[in-house]
């Protein structure tokens, strides 16, 4: 029989109360009381041991079903029906006119900045053609995969929704000559700079080459896009109002998620 220490000896006194507290509180309290507190909690039988290292090697990883990326594939699904029903009502499936974008709830800054607000949103919903809406289907599933089950379906309905509307902001500041502008980039540029925070201050408490991996990649994303899309036209401006907005608002948004 191994000798206790004073701090097993300590922890025996307490009550289950004050060691879940503790083990409910890992960043308020020094990691050997932490532990302590575990190592009581196990030995009172208050939560299972640890299994054993052939035990936990030998049962599969879990991997995350359709649930948990539920906001992600609703919301790709809602650019889909979206755009369906603009073909059904005869807008060109390939190059739609600028009227008919208007005619849908374009980001019109001529009607935006008079009044018709809701535009801002709206013109998150719309897409310039197929390929456009293929391209950000695919980006969306693509950063949602990876962040929605990390924040949960709340976070990332609100970050998306935000940054689609910093995004239209932005772009509505950025083009003072006007702009007509549509398509779920700049919502989805604020996913991708959801990530870039989430990464870089390790709120999913992610193992190092985890976090280095995700934030390598989700740069690497961001990058080629703003790289592949110059001098073609593409509404940067939303991109970029997106990505920041995405980045900053992950900060009040995702904090809990290390609680």
């Amino acid at each position: 029989m191994e000798p206790s220490s004073p701090l097993a000896d300590a922890f025996a006194r307490k009550t289950d109360a004050e060691l879940l507290y503790l083990t409910q509180h890992p960043h308020t309290f020094a990691p050997a009381l932490v532990e302590a507190a575990w190592a009581e909690l196990r030995r009172r039988g208050q939560i299972p041991a640890p299994p054993e290292p052939d035990q936990a090697a030998s049962r599969p990883a879990p991997t995350p079903g359709i649930g948990s990326v539920a906001v992600t594939l609703g919301l790709a699904g809602l650019n889909l029906f979206v755009f369906l029903l603009m073909v059904a009502s005869g807008v060109d499936a390939l190059h739609p006119a600028g009227r008919d974008l208007i005619a849908w709830g374009s980001n019109f800054s001529p009607l935006t900045l008079h009044g018709q607000w809701w535009r801002l949103l709206t013109a998150c919903a719309l897409h310039g053609g197929l390929a456009h809406l293929l391209l950000n289907t695919y980006a969306l599933l693509v950063i949602g995969a990876l962040l929605e089950p990390l924040v949960g379906r709340g976070r990332l309905l609100v970050s998306y929704v935000l940054s689609g509307l910093g995004g239209s902001l932005a772009s509505l500041w950025w083009h003072t000559g006007g702009v007509n502008s549509v398509g779920a980039s700049g919502a989805i540029f604020g996913l991708f700079g959801a990530m870039l925070t989430l990464t870089a201050t390790n709120a999913a408490r992610l193992s190092r080459p985890a976090r280095a991996a995700l934030f390598v990649h989700t740069l690497y994303i961001v990058g080629a896009n703003f790289a592949g899309g110059v001098g073609t036209g593409i509404d940067h401006a939303a991109h970029v109002g997106g990505l920041l907005a995405g980045a900053l608002l992950a900060w009040p948004l995702l904090r809990r998620v290390a609680r």
